[in-house]
């Protein structure tokens, strides 16, 4: 995407956090990155955001799991894969749907996770990126 969210979500976690932004298509983890550097350059010298490529279905494990993990595209069903990176009192929050859609939040209690609808919205599907570029 543009990094904007990326960068709000750097400015709220301080300087001791750490934010993950993931997207499967090149050039726009780029524009993210000139986006961001224009504005908040500090936030990806310091590492405490960190751009990536790669499957947003997948996340990006990483030790201890994530306290939060907000999805930007709409999944058809929950993804396990994102819930189980989910740190002991981690929340995620994700549309969830093809036609129709809920904005949805997973709260991870231990290795218990409780969802909850919040309303309904409509987002872009959270696809490959051959779905996305037509090149599938």
């Amino acid at each position: 995407g543009s990094g904007y969210l990326t960068a709000a979500m750097a400015v709220m976690v301080g300087s001791s956090g750490k934010v993950v932004g993931i997207d499967h298509i090149p050039e726009l983890v780029e524009i993210s990155k000139r986006n961001i550097e224009k504005h908040h350059a500090d936030l990806l010298s310091s590492g405490r955001i960190e751009l990536i490529t790669g499957d947003g279905r997948m996340g990006k494990p990483i030790e201890g799991g994530y306290n939060v993990i907000h999805v930007g595209a709409s999944a058809p069903i929950l993804p396990m894969e994102l819930i189980r990176q989910l740190a002991d009192g981690g929340r995620m929050v994700i549309p969830v749907g093809t036609t129709s859609q809920e904005f949805v939040q997973v709260d991870r209690e231990g290795d218990q996770f409780r969802k909850k609808s919040l309303h309904g919205v409509i987002y872009v599907p959270l696809t490959s990126r051959e779905e996305q570029l037509g090149t599938n």
